[in-house]
């Protein structure tokens, strides 16, 4: 882990550079490692928040969890006084600035309350509403990757790729639970994907982008319900290695499109694969008993449902340009 901003507090006039910001979050994923790290496998209190909405409504909060954000917002209003900040713990302010900070200091606090390692602190800079710059810090593993939109991405330091199936029918796709996607089309097209590819993977939380980035055998995720600060530091990572993540739609995701997403998001190693992810995902959907298209070893293949009812058609979605 290198870090080469040792004054956070010194405030700048002139517009960062994404080296800069980057440097910055590394200091800020430093701090909420200082602050986390105490606190992993010994007896917590946890808190629940109800959200009836959410196809799961309960969600566990900690003290590691609120004090870390309190932390990291600190330092960015010590350093950047006139950035943004929207937190999953304690809220937004100046989301209209040019550039906004957004944070979730414990992606995956189930698996912090019990034990498992695959956690992480997400942070990201977005500039006019767009991610360029994102660091998924995994600290009970002590692997940070580090993500710059036309630059590149790094997992401790190391430039890391993409690699892996350009076919759904070959690849290994995540998510982090099947539970997570609402009854009816989310549900559907996700079953459909699920018949789609080899082999479906569950409970990596934001590991799962991490492992894709770094080619390390994970093909796409797929994932739906989330919040903005859930994704936004996993998009200059994903595309900084040179993958692809986009919405269902096959839309950027950006400050701006999160309620038209509706917290839907696709990550995949390559553009070929995220072209056959998104034709299904992104197809039109009458209801439980569609027909649809399911690319599956390079054909394609209709899958009827059990009504008769109804037709969905797929849309040819072209993946963006990274």
């Amino acid at each position: 882990m290198v870090v080469t901003d040792t004054n956070p507090s010194t405030t700048t006039s002139s517009p960062p550079t994404t080296e800069e910001l980057a440097s910055f979050a590394n200091v800020l994923a430093d701090e909420a490692r200082k602050i986390i790290l105490p606190y992993w496998r010994k007896p917590i209190d946890v808190v629940s928040k109800i959200e009836h909405d959410r196809p799961i409504a309960e969600s566990p909060v900690t003290i590691a969890d609120q004090r870390a954000e309190e932390a990291i917002r600190t330092l960015i209003e010590m350093r950047y006084p006139t950035h943004g900040i929207y937190g999953e713990e304690h809220g937004q302010v100046r989301t209209d600035a040019e550039y906004v900070w957004v944070l979730d200091p414990i992606d995956g606090t189930k698996s912090f309350i019990t034990g498992k390692p695959l956690f992480g602190t997400l942070i990201a800079c977005l500039k006019d509403g767009k991610p360029i710059v994102g660091i998924v810090d995994h600290c009970a593993l002590d692997e940070r990757w580090v993500g710059i939109v036309g630059v590149g991405t790094t997992l401790n330091g190391k430039p890391v790729t993409t690699s892996g199936a350009s076919e759904l029918g070959e690849s290994m796709m995540y998510a982090t639970t099947p539970h997570m996607f609402h009854e009816g089309e989310e549900r559907t097209k996700y079953e459909r994907m699920c018949d789609a590819v080899k082999r479906p993977l569950y409970g990596a939380d934001c590991y799962a982008y991490a492992i894709l980035a770094s080619g390390f055998g994970a093909d796409l995720v797929v994932e739906a319900d989330l919040g903005l600060y859930d994704y936004c530091a996993l998009v200059p990572v994903v595309e900084g290695a040179a993958g692809v993540m986009t919405d269902w739609q096959g839309r950027r995701l950006t400050l701006d499109n999160h309620e038209a997403s509706r917290g839907r998001v696709v990550a995949c190693a390559n553009e070929a694969l995220h072209r056959e992810a998104v034709a299904i995902l992104g197809g039109s959907w009458s209801g439980p008993g569609c027909i649809s298209t399911i690319v599956k070893g390079g054909i394609l293949n209709l899958a009827v449902g059990m009504y008769r009812d109804c037709i969905g058609k797929t849309e040819e979605v072209t993946s963006p340009r990274v």
